[in-house]
């Protein structure tokens, strides 16, 4: 994390042409591009309004992640529970670029800038089947599976990690 809040690639050496910024309007339209990608595998296309009003509305940081100038991922975190627990969401990856490391940057990232606040001692997601191994990988633990949650073939998995005491 830069000194301003920012994030910066865990490691520079494998993704030498990425760089990180906070989103701004303008790029609402990329954003999109980015969740339409992904559709049907890892989103419905009835979920498209819901993340629509949550770019226009903004709950927490949000952030892109840039390779060559070039939005290829987006996500970002909210607070809630007086800031005890950090829910990471709308965390994309441009369809194509799945396997390559952009999904693991973007969330270590998030997860990097929601233990900065002062009272956070959870991080939190709703994803899933489809991603529920990703995130064991980076500590998480399933807490609940609820099918059909998120529609028709996609289920609704609730994850949370601990975050250590400093």
């Amino acid at each position: 994390m830069t000194a301003d809040g920012g994030f910066v690639p865990s490691d520079p050496v494998s993704f030498p042409l990425i760089s990180w910024r906070s989103f701004d309007r303008a790029d609402r339209d990329a954003c999109l591009a980015l969740f339409d990608s992904n559709v049907p595998d890892f989103f419905l296309e009835g979920e498209r309004p819901e993340f629509e009003a949550f770019l226009d509305d903004l709950a927490g940081p949000y952030v892109v992640l840039l390779r060559d100038g070039e939005i290829v991922a987006c996500g970002g975190y909210a607070l809630r529970d007086r800031g005890r627990v950090a829910d990471l969401c709308w965390g994309i990856v441009r369809r194509d670029l799945h396997g390559r490391g952009f999904g693991r940057e973007l969330t270590e990232g998030r997860i990097a800038r929601a233990v900065a606040e002062p009272r956070v001692t959870e991080i939190a997601l709703k994803t899933s089947q489809h991603t529920v191994g990703f995130y064991e990988r980076l500590g998480f633990v399933t807490l609940s599976v609820e099918i059909d949650g998120h529609g028709p073939g996609l289920d609704r998995c609730e994850m949370r990690r601990a975050v250590a005491a400093g």
